[in-house]
């Protein structure tokens, strides 16, 4: 059964400001695609979308693209944006999507395949994917790094302390560990023509205060929020202080590099039976 979750409009507010639009891992599903199926870019659906973040980016490599969330408060975020006249979005189930058969390019999920009834989406993915389609599921690790000066190795290992925190706030539906997610996935998917990355670095320089808004939009984070937030408040200020600490900065919000682990895998329907 699928799981609802980011459905606060607090919630969409701070994910749209704060998450990582994730267009190197576009770029790469489009060179995957471009080597299978060339020329084949009518329509992209997003599952899962959120506020927009990864569905945007795809507008300028399809002649339509369709974001898809559950969440109402996702949606009005994502339809707030300034969005290209090639986009749309559709509230619905990721496992009952508003598309013919065959109608679909190209199928992604851009950190939210988790949170579905998995079984169920492939299957759906499947149907509407056209012969030839591509699926592509991507996600990050929990353990966001920070770059700084000569002091990344200390930064991280508060960051550590941080999500360690946060772990006894997990999700039970995602078990210990997102990727073993992924890779069932991946290995459930019955495409002959498939491919797995463990792992693809992106980096988006910000506000020390920006890298805080990310960390507190995730669901764990969230979780740690409803049921103790007075201690999950602390936690962040704690952590905020031991950084600014280590970095010896006279900046109350210096800029630091962050750097966001995605792993991915992509699959193509195949042609013919």
């Amino acid at each position: 059964m699928p799981v609802r979750a980011f459905e606060g409009k607090d919630h969409a507010a701070a994910y749209l400001q704060y998450r990582v639009a994730p267009f190197e891992l576009i770029s790469e599903i489009m060179k995957y695609m471009g080597k299978k199926t060339p020329n084949q870019f009518s329509l992209a659906v997003d599952v899962g979308c959120g506020s927009g973040q990864g569905t945007v980016p795809l507008a300028s490599h399809f002649s339509r693209v369709v974001g898809t969330d559950i969440s109402p408060a996702q949606l009005e975020m994502a339809q707030a944006n300034d969005n290209p006249s090639n986009v749309l979005y559709r509230e619905c189930q990721a496992e009952e999507l508003p598309f013919a058969s065959g109608e679909v390019d190209l199928l992604t999920a851009m950190t939210s395949a988790h949170w579905f009834d998995r079984e169920r989406f492939l299957l759906e993915a499947d149907r509407v994917l056209r012969p030839g389609g591509c699926l592509a599921l991507l996600s990050y690790t929990k353990e966001v790094e920070l770059e700084y000066g000569n002091v990344s190795n200390t930064l991280n290992d508060i960051c550590d302390e941080y999500y360690t925190a946060m772990d006894p706030f997990r999700n039970p539906y995602l078990g210990k560990c997102s990727v073993k997610i992924y890779s069932d996935m991946f290995d459930a998917c019955s495409y002959p023509d498939k491919e797995w990355n463990d792992c693809l670095r992106v980096k988006r320089t910000m506000p020390l205060s920006s890298y805080f808004g990310m960390v507190e939009t995730f669901s764990t984070y969230q979780r740690f929020l409803q049921k103790d937030p007075v201690r999950a408040q602390h936690i962040s200020n704690d952590i905020r202080n031991k950084l600014l600490t280590a970095m010896k900065t006279s900046s109350s919000d210096p800029e630091v590099t962050v750097v966001v682990k995605y792993f991915y895998w992509l699959g193509r329907k195949p042609c013919s039976l």
